[in-house]
């Protein structure tokens, strides 16, 4: 199982949200690409980059902090957040970026997912953001009657390269994360699934791990609250 570091960007600035909710920020660091930097030396592989401000603007916001962190790095990172075109998927993979995560327009123009899959195949991840089972779209503030697991096997054979499961009431709380709601995504298609939302403890890794079907784990405010040790999670993974 791959651990994906998170850095959240507002206002070009590292932040952790709560559930989603933008009134309630915490700033953990004003420069972004030292923050991706530090994830790298302790150890990462990957890091997972969302433009928080781009998600609700529909488009992309924090470009320049985006941009330095990937030059700041030499490990793949995935980024979303605002990303509602296929030009602007090709913008951020000439950029740089080694993954594009599409969430809001995998519900409002599937067939924007099928051909950048296609032309871009094993760069394109669909971010499917739940609460209650259902999902939401443009910045988690807008929901759907969708579940969950029926957008994800729209996208089975679509080439996808992953799917990222965020459960919104768990996001930023430290409160565990949704093993079960994810685990039974993840046997439901034969796409990678990347846990979110929730992660808070090496116990939720060795949860996560234990089912045997999930492919990789976002973590954020836990590493940034000292909670977990990064060093300690990636050696259980």
């Amino acid at each position: 199982m791959i651990l994906y570091p998170a850095i959240d960007l507002k206002d070009g600035r590292c932040v952790r949200l709560v559930r989603g909710d933008m009134d309630q920020a915490t700033v953990f660091s004003d420069d972004p690409a030292g923050q991706a930097e530090a994830f790298r030396e302790a150890g990462a592989s990957w890091l997972h980059i969302v433009d928080l401000d781009g998600a609700f603007a529909g488009k992309p916001v924090n470009a320049a902090a985006v941009e330095a962190i990937v030059n700041a790095v030499d490990i793949p990172v995935q980024l979303g957040g605002g990303i509602r075109t296929l030009e602007t998927v090709e913008s951020w993979l000439d950029c740089g970026v080694m993954r594009v995560i599409l969430g809001t327009v995998a519900v409002k123009d599937p067939d924007l997912v099928v051909a950048a899959s296609r032309k871009w195949p094993g760069r394109i991840a669909v971010g499917i953001d739940a609460r209650g089972g259902r999902v939401a779209v443009e910045g988690w503030a807008e929901e759907t009657e969708i579940e969950a697991i029926a957008l994800a096997q729209r996208f089975a054979d679509a080439g996808v390269a992953a799917i990222i499961h965020t459960d919104i009431d768990r996001d930023g709380v430290l409160e565990g994360v949704n093993v079960r709601a994810t685990a039974a995504l993840a046997r439901a298609i034969p796409v990678p699934v990347i846990a979110s939302g929730g992660v808070s403890s090496l116990n939720d890794i060795r949860a996560l791990i234990a089912e045997k079907c999930i492919a990789g784990a976002i973590v954020g405010r836990a590493l940034y609250d000292g909670r977990m040790v990064l060093g300690d999670a990636l050696k259980l993974c």
